[in-house]
């Protein structure tokens, strides 16, 4: 296990109620959803600010991958599933089969591909218990953008993309909230 994963798993199991949700998580839809992007984005730039484990804020990604079941309906079930276990938090479960189609691109083979597409290489990062129990993370780009506090567009998001990574870092106002950030890339103002 890379030191990065070590850290990320550590800080995890440290933090009661991102770890609640992770088994919450686990419990409702067995090990094959991971928790995504701002669940564990925040976690880590709040923990490398030095802030206190904090509410997860906006929505809570979460993520699977499964060819045979891509209609909306088993992600609305999951949502409510959710919901009625934890009502304090707006959900967001996506089946990542099918999310190329909003996205513009060639079908995704797995989440880990989905999340190659992402704006962010830091926010390309899920976890989730596994069927053991323990915390698996699942980092396309790898966790050194996440901490090392470089917001970065992924490759999808260099070129063509690149205006709607501006946009998110703007309306995400991260440079506000983490003022330790660095962003590579054109300017963001």
């Amino acid at each position: 296990m890379t030191d990065n994963v070590h850290t990320l798993v550590s800080l995890l199991q440290k933090d009661s109620l991102r770890l609640h949700l992770l088994k919450l998580v686990h419990d409702v839809s067995g090990p094959e959803c991971w928790l995504a992007a701002g669940f564990v984005r925040d976690a880590v730039w709040g923990q490398l600010h030095g802030f206190q484990p904090t509410k997860p804020q906006g929505d809570i990604d979460v993520v699977w991958f499964d060819t045979q079941r891509t209609d909306q309906e088993h992600d609305t079930l999951l949502e409510q599933a959710l919901r009625l276990k934890a009502p304090e938090y707006l959900w967001s479960v996506k089946n990542q089969a099918r999310m190329h189609l909003r996205n513009g691109d060639a079908p995704y083979q797995s989440v880990a591909d989905a999340m190659r597409h992402w704006p962010e290489t830091a926010t390309a990062v899920a976890v989730r218990l596994g069927s053991t129990g323990c915390i698996e993370v699942n980092a396309p780009f790898g966790l050194d953008d996440l901490f090392q506090l470089r917001l970065k567009p992924s490759p999808c998001f260099l070129h063509a993309k690149h205006v709607m990574f501006e946009e998110r870092v703007r309306k995400k106002n991260w440079l506000q909230r983490f003022q330790l950030l660095r962003v590579e890339g054109k300017d963001v103002g």
